[in-house]
């Protein structure tokens, strides 16, 4: 059920998580400028978390047209 909610939702907005994933890498960005340190700056959390949405982002938005 939530599957098809969200599958319909990723077809109509197709490059929503592509935007999000871009969104989340230019974040970790800045936070690399202003924070020197942190457990977000140490782990990439957000780079990683972002280029895993962008992927999946994409892969989706092929797989349903």
């Amino acid at each position: 059920m939530w599957l098809d909610r969200l599958s319909s939702f990723i077809a109509r907005y197709k490059g929503l998580p592509t935007m999000i994933a871009i969104a989340l890498v230019a974040l970790n960005f800045v936070f690399h400028l202003f924070m020197r340190s942190g457990w977000l700056v140490e782990t990439d959390f957000l780079l990683h978390l972002g280029v895993i949405i962008g992927f999946v982002g994409l892969m989706l938005a092929a797989a349903l047209g």
